[in-house]
């Protein structure tokens, strides 16, 4: 079975220290959602899962390799990507943005029937292929997440790292994508680890939350169990409560806590 770990991971972010000793074992088929708050750590973790990030101490090992001794090839082949504020720097066409997506397959001959079906796929799934000859730069803010979501999801990675996936898109393709999701991790056997802030939606969509506070792990358990109002107090600060809702429970903030959260700035 596929498995990306970390051990003991620690970074310093100029005076900050961003990761202090995480260590974490991720498996697939699995939605784990990172949750914390401000400059708690967890784009850094998730750069460091990536490869993107070496640490400055510890180890992030797939399947039991070094993850940095991989060629980045064979790295961005495993492992998609979506950063928070990724940069569009041309005016391609949205099919082309997600072929980029193949990149790490594609050889000296240039794009091949699979590559091609690969980006059919992707952005029939992110409902983006009514999209495919818009200039990403006219796209909305909305449709340039999906079609940026569909060029992850071209690559067909065994793990799927995404930071803030749902920012920027409508309540109704907010649930689209989550659902897509736990489709990837759920039918297709990806490992799928998201960022959040939505709290509610990570216990809505998620099969392990891991929260995060000063590069620390306060909690990695169930949804419910590492979402409690006691985690939360300690991890943010404010008073939480679980209420029913019509797809299960909800949480809602109450106000400030009379504990000290456990945040960095």
């Amino acid at each position: 079975m596929s498995t990306l770990a970390a051990r003991d991971l620690q970074v310093r972010l100029g005076g900050t220290q961003a990761l202090a000793g995480v260590g974490l074992t991720l498996a697939p088929r699995q939605v784990t959602a990172v949750v914390g708050p401000n400059g708690a750590g967890k784009s850094t973790l998730l750069a460091c899962l990536a490869g993107l990030r070496a640490p400055d101490r510890g180890a992030v090992t797939l399947d039991g390799t070094d993850l940095f001794a991989l060629p980045p090839r064979r790295r961005a082949q495993r492992i998609g990507f979506l950063p928070q504020n990724p940069e569009i720097a041309w005016g391609v066409e949205a099919q082309t943005l997600v072929g980029l997506g193949r990149t790490p397959f594609i050889g000296a001959r240039g794009p091949s029937a699979e590559d091609e079906a690969a980006v059919a796929r992707a952005m029939a799934a992110t409902r983006t292929a009514g999209l495919a000859r818009r200039n990403v730069l006219t796209l909305s803010g909305g449709e340039r997440a999906r079609v940026l979501i569909a060029r992850a999801l071209a690559g067909a990675p065994r793990w799927l790292l995404a930071d803030e996936p749902l920012t920027g898109l409508d309540p109704g393709f907010q649930l689209d994508t989550a659902e897509l999701f736990r489709q990837l991790a759920h039918a297709q056997g990806c490992g799928v680890v998201l960022t959040l802030h939505d709290l509610s939606m990570a216990l809505r969509v998620a099969d392990r939350v891991l929260v995060l506070a000063r590069g620390r792990i306060l909690a990695d358990d169930a949804p419910a169990a590492a979402l409690s109002p006691a985690v939360l107090a300690a991890a943010y600060g404010v008073a939480a409560r679980f209420v029913p809702g019509a797809h299960g429970l909800l949480i809602e903030i109450m106000g400030r806590s009379s504990e000290n959260p456990e945040q960095a700035g």
